[in-house]
């Protein structure tokens, strides 16, 4: 066991100064490690990328603000939607992106009427909603979801030049590590055939809802199953390419389960 000292220090590490005096002071053995997970909730739930704009009405208790958590949420996927208003018409685009850090990366082509748009410095809307699994109720009103969402305001400009290429990068990265090293690198012609924009996650929330029905106390004796439907998204065994030259094998990160962990300098 940790010397009590090197305990306390250790459930403190990472919280501000003054959290750090306030609760080390006034938290005995037995308080100290609950007084810290509730610092650090509320932390999250006020965090830097909160503003008026992007804070969560309904059900606000699921909301959180911290890079951490936005960050997390988005790596877990590289399917985003992003929503502007050209000429007075809103417009709601899929499309994929990568996150470098504090920044995302959305691609697109040069063609898109859309993203020419996009390319003046717009402002724009990019959601993230990961489905986690039904939540089935006692009553058709209480009926609910699972899920983890993300959204990020901003202003989104035009990426050019060698930040360009590097963007592109980063996005296969995102998508499939491993991947960029191996393939062709793109032409000048596929270069301009691409559009890439930019947008600082400086203005964000996410929002996550977890666990069982919340149904009312005068259903829960309804006779008819209640609970929780988990949905999971897996990778299917790949498929190779008809033309594909006979001994080329699929590389481990086609053949893995999963997509391996992000280097921190991305984080």
């Amino acid at each position: 066991m940790a010397p009590r000292n090197n305990r306390k220090a250790d459930l403190l590490q990472g919280l501000p100064r003054r959290q750090r005096r306030h609760i080390g002071a006034r938290a005995g053995d037995g308080l100290l490690a609950a007084m810290v997970t509730m610092t650090r909730t509320a932390n999250k739930r006020d965090g830097e990328l909160r503003t008026g704009r992007v804070t969560v009405r309904r059900r606000p208790q699921r909301g959180f603000y911290d890079h951490e958590t936005v960050a997390a949420i988005l790596d877990a996927t590289f399917l985003c939607h992003v929503g502007i208003v050209v000429d007075g018409q809103p417009y709601v685009i899929p499309t994929s992106f990568g996150r470098d850090g504090r920044r995302l990366y959305i691609h697109g082509s040069a063609a898109s009427r859309t993203l020419r748009h996009l390319s003046r410095a717009l402002p724009i809307c990019v959601t993230v909603t990961l489905l986690d699994g039904l939540v089935l109720a006692r009553s058709a009103f209480n009926h609910s979801m699972n899920y983890r969402s993300v959204v990020v305001l901003g202003e989104a400009s035009l990426v050019e030049g060698e930040e360009k290429l590097r963007a592109l990068e980063i996005m296969s990265e995102h998508i499939i590590p491993g991947r960029w090293a191996q393939v062709r690198a793109p032409t000048e012609a596929e270069m301009r055939a691409t559009s890439v924009l930019k947008i600082d996650i400086a203005e964000a929330s996410a929002k996550i809802r977890s666990g069982p029905p919340l149904d009312d106390e005068e259903d829960l004796g309804w006779p008819c199953w209640a609970g929780e439907l988990p949905f999971t998204v897996e990778r299917q065994p790949p498929i190779p390419d008809p033309k594909l030259p006979a001994g080329v094998a699929a590389p481990d990160y086609v053949t893995a389960a999963g997509h391996r962990p992000r280097p921190d300098s991305a984080r």
